[in-house]
């Protein structure tokens, strides 16, 4: 299907999510009415109100090869027997809608409590220990694959594209010269608490594939250490769970304020994309590019 350039570089709001997901649901055969969105991040998340899916709309046709690769995960985690989030088999994916990648997803029923730190360990404990088949093709880690589009696409004060652009070259000379010690296996690419759920069985469950790869598994020890150490959202308790359950603690390691810049470099474009959605956000936005401006100032951040 060809691409609009022009549309999808209109801005991915939660007005044009919709429209999309909609669209993707007609294409599919699915009742959209009464559909919510429950998420507006990298992507947008849709509740479906006729039957237990979500629909998962992505930013722009740059975004396909990734979720190609989470339905090729979701399958082979599915075969594993491990926790993770599904896909609806008996629908077509991913679909492209009007430039959007869409993904159908079953909706996972949760069971009122949010996952541990420790849980979080363990998951990451066991993800690691996995062997990728010969036929699941994966990319290695790219901190720096999204935000080249980021910058382009943003509506930020000028100043701060530059800033912003300057600190990634340097980023870049930094990461070139990381050295890991472990080997390679398949990394989730995106391991924050956020990012298990606990069914109705009291069962943990993984979920949220797009940045999943094969590469060392620094890249995800380093979301919560720099959660815990730089930015303060977790209890010394809670830190320690997860430090025990997965057996290491990535802030003993020489590079890891390399992997700190980087994080948080990500956490801030992240936000970045959805500072016209509301005052809330551009807010948080201020807030984080403020601090990435001043590297020994203590983080005020909030978890988003």
């Amino acid at each position: 299907m060809a691409v609009d350039a022009a549309r999808t570089q209109e801005g991915f709001t939660s007005a044009k999510a919709a429209r999309v997901m909609a669209a993707a649901c007609r294409a599919a055969g699915l009742d959209d009415r009464g559909a919510e969105l429950i998420r507006l991040g990298e992507n947008a998340l849709f509740r479906l109100a006729a039957l237990p899916v979500i629909v998962r709309v992505a930013r722009g046709a740059e975004w396909l090869p990734k979720a190609r690769v989470e339905v090729g995960v979701s399958r082979w985690l599915s075969q594993q027997q491990f926790p993770a989030a599904q896909i609806v088999e008996d629908l077509e994916q991913p679909l492209l809608i009007d430039g959007h990648p869409v993904t159908f997803w079953h909706l996972i029923s949760e069971a009122g409590r949010k996952a541990t730190y420790g849980e979080l360990g363990r998951v990451l404990r066991d993800l690691h220990s996995l062997t990728v088949p010969d036929d699941l093709s994966l990319p290695s880690y790219d901190p720096f694959d999204k935000q080249q589009l980021r910058l382009d696409r943003a509506v930020i004060p000028d100043d701060d594209k530059v800033f912003l652009r300057k600190r990634w070259r340097e980023l870049r000379d930094k990461f070139r010269e990381l050295r890991f010690e472990t080997p390679k296996g398949p990394v989730h690419g995106d391991a924050h608490v956020q990012n298990l759920m606990v069914d109705d069985q009291d069962r943990v469950i993984l979920i949220d594939f797009e940045a999943f790869c094969y590469d060392h598994p620094e890249w995800d020890l380093m979301v919560t250490a720099v959660e815990h150490h730089s930015l303060g959202w977790q209890s010394d308790e809670q830190y320690a769970d997860f430090v025990a359950a997965y057996g290491r603690d990535l802030y003993d390691w020489q590079g890891y304020e390399t992997l700190r810049g980087i994080q948080e470099f990500g956490m801030t474009t992240w936000l970045m994309q959805n500072v016209r959605e509301d005052e809330k956000t551009a807010a948080e936005y201020r807030r984080r590019i403020a601090g990435l401006r001043n590297d020994d100032a203590p983080r005020d951040w909030r978890p988003w």
